[in-house]
């Protein structure tokens, strides 16, 4: 591809009507922000800034993460952080997006989960009121939490019934956790009653029997990654004939380590089997990625088509926990792409 055709292509997919479903609040930290908050704090940072994001795995990886959410320590800092990544989802020209946060990463917000998504909240409707895309809020678990802190937190969520809470969700390290969907299949079917939708972190450093859970245990209406269910061929069939979404982050997947290249990862194989695939970016300040950019790997790589494009548009809009009026918005203009 010429560079004015590449150009050409990346504006047409910027105006591509979609959703963004596997987003993590954590992973919107610039490196130049990062520097900013530490040298406030009087805190040296692990590596140099031009390496800062160079991860030798998922256990650095989410390492990194707790420093970083450590150092938002004020209001106005979440507020900066949440109006920063709703800037970045206009940059992609992304509709709606459901944003995953994890309180146990905030150390300075333990406690005061009502005063974080007071503050985070504040950030967001601050941009959409200037125009930027709407957000729903999932509020995730960590695997190594107990059954009973699932619950407490399922319970505080569901006396606070914030409107900008969607889902709940559980993220984390599945390979160090071990199994956790029996520990938690409690608060997701406490969850579930109260009117919360469920989205699970599986079969990424899991294999398929991760998915197997969330769906039989934790009853997920979305899972996040999932892309190990190709090793598994019943469960294949089963994601497929029960249309349960994945939220699928190519270039996460591939700077993570899960596969080698992105010709062999599982995306295209899944999504002819007839399984609900969307692009997302994960933690895209860190891993360097944009959905805009996902989009375009993946025409490049396995040759998707413009119906193709606009069928995984389509299921990032349909998988999305946005209200009735903002799919209706999306899938109409999605419509005449």
């Amino acid at each position: 591809m010429n560079p004015h055709t590449e150009t050409a292509d990346i504006a047409r997919l910027k105006a591509l009507p979609k959703a963004e479903v596997h987003l993590h609040l954590e992973g919107c930290f610039e490196a130049g922000v990062i520097r900013q908050w530490a040298k406030l704090e009087g805190l040296a940072l692990p590596r140099p800034e031009e390496d800062l994001f160079k991860f030798s795995g998922l256990a650095d990886f989410l390492g990194f993460l707790d420093l970083a959410c450590g150092l938002a320590s004020t209001q106005e800092r979440m507020f900066e952080l949440s109006y920063g990544l709703s800037q970045r989802l206009a940059a992609s020209g992304t509709g709606y997006a459901d944003v995953i946060f994890n309180p146990t990463h905030w150390h300075a917000w333990h406690g005061r989960l009502g005063a974080m998504l007071e503050a985070i909240d504040a950030g967001f409707l601050a941009a959409e009121q200037d125009g930027l895309p709407s957000v729903g809020l999932c509020v995730s678990l960590l695997r190594t939490q107990s059954a009973d802190a699932a619950i407490a937190l399922v319970e505080t969520l569901t006396s606070m019934r914030h409107p900008r809470v969607v889902a709940l969700s559980v993220d984390g390290n599945e390979a160090t956790a071990g199994r956790t969907g029996p520990r938690f299949a409690e608060a997701f079917r406490r969850a579930g009653a109260a009117g919360l939708r469920r989205t699970v972190h599986a079969g990424e450093s899991s294999g398929p029997e991760g998915v197997w859970d969330a769906v039989e245990l934790l009853g997920a209406d979305r899972i996040d990654h999932g892309v190990r269910a190709i090793e598994d061929a019943a469960l294949v069939d089963l994601l497929a004939e029960r249309q349960i979404p994945l939220g699928i982050c190519p270039t996460s997947n591939l700077v993570l380590g899960v596969y080698p290249s992105i010709q062999e990862h599982p995306i295209e194989r899944l999504r002819i089997a007839g399984v609900p695939v969307s692009l997302n970016t994960d933690d895209p300040a860190l891993l360097g990625a944009s959905l805009v950019g996902e989009y375009s790997l993946c025409r490049r790589t396995f040759g998707w088509t413009d119906d193709i494009t606009q069928a995984v548009a389509r299921t990032s809009i349909e998988a999305s926990f946005a209200d009735a009026h903002v799919k209706a918005k999306l899938l109409t203009s999605l419509g005449s792409w």
